[in-house]
Order: structure tokens, then sequence, then C-alpha cells
């Protein structure tokens, strides 16, 4: 059984001054259960989050995650589903796209990561987690999936009609002779690159 998590926060004091997240699910990290959480975006969260990360749109955008608390540390694991809309990157037509990832990342307090960056920059293995941080008893779960569909997604995809646009415009490989061609023939010594 899954926990499903709805509401939008938004902050309308004039102290904020980041705006409130396009799709955010707080979550109290006194109230977990070792059930999945379930988020999804609803129709205006998809449209301004399609907006935030430049795609035509985002159908939909939804996760289901389990939540493990670690003393204030709290690890999330689980997977992210989405159907989005982007453009190729070659012919700029519309490509659709289904986004089925694992994630997986920690919440931080955010007071604890200030103190981790002060003593030094360390560099994560792959085996580490990303971190978000977070301050008082809440962290944003909705703002977590949509960083993670950020991520997910190939800002190099190509559509069906890629290729014949690549050779409209004399971009294939084939005869290539352009001055970077020339350059690295003969930085290899006259040898041409490989195509």
């Amino acid at each position: 059984e899954m926990v499903p998590v709805t509401g939008v926060q938004t902050c309308a004091l004039p102290i904020c001054k980041t705006p409130a997240p396009e799709f955010s699910r707080p979550i109290d990290r006194r109230q977990l259960s070792d059930k999945p959480v379930r988020v999804s975006a609803n129709a205006d969260e998809c449209a301004a989050l399609a907006k935030r990360f430049a795609l035509v749109a985002i159908d939909r955008l939804e996760a289901s995650v389990v939540l493990v608390p670690e003393g204030e540390r709290i690890d999330a694991s689980g997977k992210i589903m989405a159907r989005i809309m982007q453009t190729c990157a070659i012919s700029g037509d519309p490509l659709p796209v289904t986004v089925a990832e694992p994630v997986a990342f920690r919440f931080v307090p955010a007071a604890a990561m200030e103190a981790d960056e002060a003593e030094e920059e360390i560099e994560l293995s792959a085996e580490e987690l990303d971190e978000i941080g977070y301050t008082g008893s809440s962290f944003d779960l909705g703002e977590a999936v949509a960083q993670s569909l950020a991520l997910a997604i190939d800002p190099y995809a190509c559509g069906p009609d890629a290729e014949s646009v690549r050779e409209k415009a004399g971009l294939t490989a084939k005869g290539a002779d352009g001055p970077l061609q020339r350059a690295l023939g003969a930085a290899l010594g006259g040898k041409q690159p490989r195509k």
C-alpha cells in the first residue's frame, strides 16, 4: 500500500527570496512510515515544470519513493515515471519520451550540509547519494522528484528525422572536410580521425 501525498506549498510572505517550487510535496520527517510514498504532479504543475525545463510538455510525472530515516537524514529510493514531449536536438521537432528511472538521494539538514561544505569540498563516489538540504522538520519530495526528472532528460535526444536534417544541412560524417576535421587531421599527423 502506498501513501499518496497531495497539496501545493506556496510562500506568500514578502521575506521569501525564491519562488515556491512548481511541484511541492512537503513531507514531515516525524511522520514517516515504512510504506512507499507516491507523488503525482497535476496538470498545472506539469505545465509549470515543462516551462522550467524548456520542454514542449510534461503529460505525466509521478514517483514512488521509500523514505528511510537515519537520524535527521532521510534516504530516499524508488522510481520516477514520466511522459514528456521535448524537442529533437537536431530537427527541433516534437519528440515524445517516456522516462522510467530509478532514483536515490538523501535529505540532509541544511545546517549539516553547510558544515560539511565549510570543511572541504568532497568528491562523491558513484555509490554515494546526492544530498538535498532541508530546514525544520519537513523536506520537499516533489521538488526532489522534479530535479530527478531534469537529470533524467537527455538534452541531445534525436527524433526519427534527425539524420535527414543532418544530411540537408551538410552535417553528416560522409565527406566531412571542415576546419575542425582538418585541424584534427593535422593534430594526428595527417591521419584522419575516426568517423
